[in-house]
């Protein structure tokens, strides 16, 4: 199926928060891992979101070039295309842009989308996320609020984050050690008295529970997925708006258990991102490929090697098939799995 329309993508989200699930959203950062995500999608049945970061993205535009914005437009157009051949839906989606990155990054990417819609076509990203966890929020919530009517007016969906997630991603890192690892019913007040409740455009929200990105083993992070429900009735008791006026994202998942996914995606997360788990799959798979055969892969004592095993095509289907798995895995934690719209 063709990529995500605005519509499309506005009707997944929605069914997600109806249904009580959630989607995987998963970064890539190459042909390979786009097609292992498209994979992994549709082995399971589920819709999913394709994200790139701005160091994917300066990847994607030649490592010696780190043109982000580039590299994000070239992402996109591959995954539109390729997208095609398979039988689930995806929408495309920025990820993690901070604000000394939002000039050479999101910007550039909605002005990009706004000739396109006027020469009649689609936003190219569904959706961008604004990350201002790094600057104070009331900053953080100007920039959204200035952000939030570009994008309504493309027919894309804002994704902001309103506290910090532990860790590092892509240069961006947080102590994970004080008390903004936990987002306040006060703090989420703010933004929706200054964003709305999608009156104004549609946002979804990143509110953290003790999230940290990386690797971390189950047990070594507190995390407060009831923190979310908390929020969620705070906001239902003032606002309205049922009883989970938000729809939540996931970040930093990577170690959490089931059950602490499960409740998270019970307060209203529609979005799950996945990036370290699915890089460990993919790369345990090549390291696996080549200590298995190492001397098909190397010309040891003068020997010629195995073109059919170094072959980059040969373990590179090992690699996303692996990768492929981890990704259905993610949609059967999160409930997509079975649930494609297409």
């Amino acid at each position: 199926m063709p990529v995500a329309t605005p519509d499309q993508y506005a009707e997944m989200l929605d069914r997600a928060k109806t249904g009580g699930f959630a989607y995987p959203a998963v970064n890539v950062s190459s042909s390979q891992t786009i097609n292992a995500v498209l994979q992994g999608l549709t082995e399971a049945g589920s819709d999913g979101i394709i994200q790139v970061t701005t160091g994917g993205a300066d990847y994607f535009a030649g490592h010696t070039v780190k043109n982000r914005a580039a590299g994000a437009l070239a992402m996109a157009r591959f995954a539109t295309e390729v997208a095609k051949n398979y039988p689930i839906t995806v929408a495309l989606h920025t990820d993690h842009c901070p604000k000394p990155a939002l000039e050479g990054f999101v910007l550039p990417l909605i002005a990009a989308s706004e000739e396109q819609i006027k020469a009649g076509g689609e936003p190219i990203f569904q959706s961008h996320m604004w990350d201002g966890s790094a600057v104070p929020l009331d900053e953080n919530i100007e920039i959204a609020a200035d952000l939030l009517p570009r994008m309504k007016a493309i027919n894309a969906i804002l994704e902001v984050e309103i506290g910090v997630v532990g860790g590092e991603e892509d240069g961006v890192q947080h102590e994970g050690t004080n008390d903004a690892l936990y987002t306040t019913l006060g703090d989420v007040e703010k933004v929706v008295e200054a964003l709305g409740l999608g009156e104004n455009g549609r946002y979804i929200a990143a509110l953290t529970f003790g999230n940290v990105h990386g690797v971390y083993k189950p047990g070594n992070v507190k995390l407060r997925p009831e923190l979310l429900g908390e929020i969620q009735a705070g906001l239902a008791e003032r606002y309205g708006h049922g009883p989970k006026p938000l729809e939540l994202v996931f970040h930093g998942g990577s170690g959490s258990t089931d059950a602490e996914i499960a409740e998270a995606v019970g307060n209203g997360v529609v979005k799950m991102n996945l990036d370290t788990d699915t890089q460990y799959a993919f790369t345990r798979s090549i390291a696996g490929t080549m200590f298995s055969n190492y001397d098909g892969v190397l010309k040891v004592d003068g020997e010629v090697g195995n073109k059919k095993i170094y072959d980059p095509r040969a373990w590179g289907k090992t690699a996303e098939t692996a990768m492929a798995a981890r990704v259905a895995e993610a949609t059967r934690q999160l409930g997509s799995a079975g649930r494609s719209q297409s």
